[in-house]
């Protein structure tokens, strides 16, 4: 097995990427800049992003260190299951650019907080406003950094706080350039990630070929299916160990739709890319998103699969050593492992596509963490009379704080047992529900009162940490309505996505009826108009979406 470090070559192919998104970018900054800088142009890039770049900067903002390392990881463990969360949330883009695209754009929205002021009051935007910035901060932001400095220190060698503070200079250099920048160095950013991630797979199913006496990539697939038949189900029933992760048909009628909806539809960081440009060029960005997020699997769940193999049946006594920590299997070094058995010059181009991805993940977030706090607080509670300028100089500010604040908190956050991507997905999981709910109310049912939305914001919390005890507490760990299992400290909890549907129907009942008891609400003037025609669609979109569901119905009949 080769050493944790880069070769000369491989540092080569890293300047060559470097040089590229920094100049590219630059360019970019030079060609397109606006004689006034304004707020709009700053955090929206109004008017300038195509469709291809919205595209490419949606999945360059979504795949990050916890794709590759986590998802791998949970490949390794759960095999083809995993890829779900990409699958899912293909279908969840087509869902988001039908029907939530047109009522953000025809209401002239820039920023969550901002919907959520005007459909409901102020209280409800200010509380989410600094909820998501806390969020974005010490949970997304300082983790998409801590994993990605531990891979990258992991494959090369190099330091480990050298890897954070080179990494966040990067992405603040990137991000100070404002929306434009950043959608147009993603596209740059794409193609090292899809490069690197294929030459990755290609490479690691190479390795399977030849340790099992195969005939290049497609037998070595084959072989993968055939000796670990177990790793492509995407079903699994309750006897799995992995039940309590995926929870059978949950992740397709229960609550993974939650996840996606809120993930996509819901969130500062996601819908920011869209928001500056007419409904058609948005639909169809965010449709070139749903394709690329088709192919994620290939890219951050395959590695994962063929590390389990060569593990388990493999006879490279280095590549069981490297998989251990503490003595125990560590199924997150699965993708820093197959990266370290890469060929000279290869390993520079998966390097690159690793930093691509944590950069442009972490370039993304802090333009979101900027654009609220400058829009919804420092603009509406802090200075109202602030001038264009001073908004930009702000935002600019805010950038390089939640920056420095992510780089001090990172190196003492850690991840828990189940894995940078399963952390991430289970602790957000408790908003959620509520979030996704007065999002949803407040799009399509005019009497949904402000009242209804902060009951769904702080007792959907409040649910979500109650519900997940209720076997322990009710001695009933399985029934109808649920499966539980044991937790580390020897509790009965609810699977967090099966979780996930019972507190959003809890939160919709508890709207539906605080509303309807509400006489007010019978004549709301924050309802939103909302009519037939909005939702109008064009025959190539409708044609990318049929192709999107068909594959995504071969897939899982395939794999069920």
């Amino acid at each position: 097995m080769q050493s944790h470090s880069l070769h000369q070559l491989d540092y080569l192919v890293f300047l060559f990427y470097f040089i590229v998104v920094s100049g590219y970018g630059y360019w970019i900054y030079n060609k397109k800049k606006s004689k006034i800088t304004d707020s709009n142009d700053f955090f929206l890039a109004e008017g300038s992003l195509t469709w291809w770049a919205i595209g490419a900067s949606l999945i360059a903002s979504n795949i990050s260190a916890e794709q590759f390392i986590g998802t791998s990881g949970d490949g390794f463990q759960m095999g083809l299951a995993i890829a779900t969360y990409e699958w899912m949330a293909a279908a969840t883009l087509l869902i988001v650019a039908i029907f939530f695209m047109p009522i953000y754009l025809k209401n002239k929205i820039f920023t969550m907080p901002q919907f959520l002021n005007r459909r409901y009051n102020s209280t409800v935007s200010l509380i989410m406003a600094v909820f998501w910035l806390l969020l974005y901060i010490a949970v997304n932001l300082t983790s998409i950094l801590y994993l990605g400095a531990l891979a990258v220190s992991t494959i090369s060698g190099l330091d480990f706080t050298m890897c954070m503070i080179a990494m966040s200079v990067f992405a603040i250099v990137i991000t100070l350039g404002g929306m434009k920048v950043i959608g147009y160095t993603d596209v740059i950013q794409v193609i090292f990630l899809v490069l690197g991630g294929l030459v990755t797979s290609y490479l690691a199913l190479d390795m399977v070929s030849d340790q099992f006496n195969g005939d290049g990539v497609i037998s070595g697939l084959n072989i993968l299916m055939t000796k670990a038949p177990d790793h492509f189900h995407m079903i699994f029933d309750k006897d799995n160990a992995n039940y309590p992760s995926l929870p059978g048909l949950a992740v397709l009628i229960g609550g993974m739709w939650i996840v996606n909806l809120n993930y996509w539809g819901c969130n500062q960081y996601i819908t920011q890319r869209a928001l500056g440009a007419d409904l058609p060029t948005a639909r169809n960005g965010i449709l070139f998103a749903a394709f690329l997020k088709m192919m994620m699997p290939i890219i951050v769940v395959l590695p994962g699969i063929a590390a389990y193999l060569l593990f388990k049946e493999g006879t490279d006594a280095n590549f069981h050593a490297a998989m251990m920590k503490d003595g125990l299997v560590s199924k997150d070094n699965a993708y820093p492992v197959l990266l370290n058995l890469l060929p000279i010059g290869l390993k520079g181009l998966s390097f690159a596509a690793l930093t691509a991805a944590v950069v442009a993940s972490m370039a993304g977030k802090a333009n979101s963490i900027s654009t609220i706090f400058t829009l919804d607080i420092y603009k509406n509670y802090i200075n109202p009379n602030a001038t264009e300028k001073q908004l930009v100089l702000i935002g600019r500010i805010a950038v390089v704080a939640a920056t420095v604040i992510a780089v001090l908190i990172a190196p003492f956050m850690g991840i828990d047992k189940k894995g940078g991507f399963q952390f991430i997905q289970e602790y957000t999981g408790y908003f959620s529900p509520g979030i996704f709910a007065l999002f949803i109310m407040g799009f399509f049912w005019k009497r949904t009162t402000s009242k209804a939305a902060l009951f769904a914001l702080l007792g959907g919390v409040s649910f979500s940490i109650i519900s997940k005890y209720i076997p322990t507490w009710t001695g009933v760990t399985d029934s109808i309505f649920y499966s539980s299992f044991q937790d580390a400290d020897g509790m009965y909890v609810i699977p967090f996505i099966d979780r996930m549907g019972w507190v959003f129907a809890f939160c919709i009942t508890s709207m539906v009826a605080i509303s309807l008891l509400d006489p007010e609400s019978k004549n709301n003037p924050k309802g939103l108009e909302i009519d037939a025609s909005m939702f109008k669609l064009t025959p190539s979109f409708i044609v990318g979406s049929v192709i999107i569901v068909m594959m995504l119905l071969g897939l899982y009949t395939y794999f069920w």
